[in-house]
């Protein structure tokens, strides 16, 4: 790709408006929530295709839906720290295409690997109803549910099991109640796009320093593949902190497939 500026602004259109959107949703879930008790999560945040609340729009609206002020202000700062400086690279029309795709593509991604993770738990249940037993229960909760179930339920529920009382269809109904919880967690977030972001200016501009908590510099291309290694590496291990890891390096995924093939048609600044 060439790049041929065109001048150079601190709040580009495209940044502008797009940070512009995220505090307006986010200030509308507030509203909504504090003065009517509804949760606008319910319509506009990225749920399973196996759940009643999927609709194909949320892999647009769950872009600007954020679950806390922490969260909306992180992903404000990276898309204003590293979307402004592509933005003036790429011109607004690109930028925003990038941005848009890259982050429904990160939506995609989470929809698959969530996908099959809620099947292959609801396999694990269809398997563990042919004998639910208490050890058998303890490891498909263990195995296939960490982080959903409550330890001091199971731990109550396997003594008393043991103890005489039969919990063979209570368990059950349990650890399918667990299956729909996993399909009921809905997901929100600039992050896939923001991420989509950071690949795309360690592409361009390979040898800028990043500062590390602002502090330690670090190329950017070493920054990103350093946090490429770490959301894989969260994805696989399944950690319970709630982030979609995989939607992150869906996010790269698709960036990396569109630069590329930009470069490869040798497309101008796109104005």
């Amino acid at each position: 790709m060439q790049y041929s500026p065109q001048g150079y602004s601190q709040l580009p259109s495209g940044v502008k408006n797009l940070l512009i959107i995220n505090v307006l949703f986010y200030l509308a879930t507030v509203v909504v929530h504090n003065s009517l008790g509804y949760d606008l999560d319910e319509y506009l945040a990225l749920y399973s295709v196996q759940s009643s609340h999927f609709g194909v729009w949320q892999y647009l609206t769950y872009q600007f839906m954020h679950g806390s002020f922490a969260h909306i202000f992180l992903n404000m700062f990276s898309l204003w720290m590293f979307g402004t400086v592509l933005e003036n690279y790429w011109g607004t029309k690109r930028f925003l295409l990038y941005y848009l795709i890259c982050g429904a593509g990160a939506g995609l991604t989470h929809t698959l690997v969530n996908g099959i993770g809620i099947q292959i738990a609801q396999n694990a249940v269809n398997l563990y109803a042919q004998d639910p037993n208490p050890d058998n229960f303890i490891q498909l909760c263990q195995h296939s549910f960490r982080g959903l179930y409550n330890p001091q339920v199971l731990s109550e529920v396997v003594s008393q099991w043991k103890g005489g009382i039969d919990y063979s269809q209570r368990s059950i109904a349990m650890v399918q109640s667990l299956v729909d919880a996993k399909a009921a967690v809905p997901t929100v977030g600039a992050s896939g796009a923001v991420y989509a972001l950071l690949l795309a200016f360690g592409m361009m501009f390979p040898n800028n320093k990043i500062y590390l908590y602002f502090l330690v510099p670090i190329k950017a291309k070493w920054f990103v593949i350093g946090y490429g290694l770490i959301e894989l590496y969260n994805g696989i291990a399944g950690t319970s902190d709630g982030i979609a890891h995989f939607a992150h390096l869906g996010g790269m995924l698709f960036g990396i497939v569109l630069i590329l093939y930009w470069r490869k048609k040798s497309f101008n600044r796109w104005n």
